[in-house]
């Protein structure tokens, strides 16, 4: 059998690869990265150390483009419903990795998910047949993410800086579509230059599409509404701290949305 992880440049890739390269050795090991070309300069430096760490066959791929480029090409902005990046930066790109170097009878795919996100399974082994897909990390032993940033931590590595900064995901350089306010108010604090090129992007795609259209929804007064970064960004620097979701932290799911 073939033992593909689908390494993300995230915590929990390293420890579900930790796992089966313990349960599976690592000859027949391949840890699959696929990159967006926008993600934190500190990611490929986790991503090289991770995969040393770990042992096995360690592969980046990359579409060639950025989610931007991508929205350009669809004539769409992704949203947290609909993430086009995802779908042809991560899922369309992995799984035709996969038909063109695996037998699916004679792999296993194995994602970073823990038990935490266990009901995302369901979803994930429907997403990705026929391709047998597993996640170590719902299985026990249990672990927090505290946990294994010191497991990764005692072991000689780093934790990606993204973390500290109080990013709950190492992927993008801080940014997603699937995010919320609360991730798009510590972009815009943590890297107010990134922030600024996302928004310049997102104003680009506007006028292109000639229409009011956006990433972020504003939810004030009960009406929804489209949410420009420029006036997210606006609204926070004139202290509107009222009209901002600070619980609003979104999620992350490239591999199974």
């Amino acid at each position: 059998m073939r033992h593909i992880v689908q390494f993300s440049g995230g915590v929990g890739s390293w420890a579900a690869a930790k796992r089966v390269a313990q349960q599976h050795g690592t000859d027949d090991l391949v840890l699959l990265f696929a990159d967006t070309l926008i993600e934190d300069e500190d990611l490929y430096r986790f991503v090289d150390e991770a995969a040393a760490n770990i042992g096995g066959q360690f592969v980046r791929i990359a579409d060639g483009r950025t989610p931007w480029e991508v929205f350009r090409d669809v004539r769409f902005i992704g949203n947290t419903r609909i993430d086009p990046c995802s779908r042809v930066l991560k899922r369309e790109l992995l799984r035709q990795w996969l038909t063109d170097n695996c037998d699916p009878a004679e792999t296993v795919c194995y994602l970073g998910i823990d038990w935490t996100e266990d009901h995302r399974m369901e979803k994930a082994r429907d997403r990705w047949a026929p391709w047998n897909v597993e996640a170590p990390l719902c299985e026990a032993p249990f672990i927090t993410k505290p946990q294994l940033l010191a497991a990764l931590t005692a072991e000689g590595i780093a934790p990606p800086r993204l973390y500290a900064m109080g990013f709950p995901h190492n992927n993008c350089g801080g940014f997603c579509v699937k995010a919320g306010q609360a991730q798009f108010a510590l972009l815009l604090k943590a890297f107010p230059e990134r922030y600024a090129e996302h928004e310049a992007q997102e104003e680009a795609m506007r006028e292109m599409l000639g229409a009011d259209v956006s990433i972020m929804r504003d939810r004030s007064g009960g009406d929804l509404r489209p949410l420009t970064m420029r006036r997210f960004r606006e609204r926070l620097q004139s202290g509107q701290l009222g009209l901002f979701d600070q619980f609003d932290w979104g999620g992350c799911g490239c591999a199974v949305s």
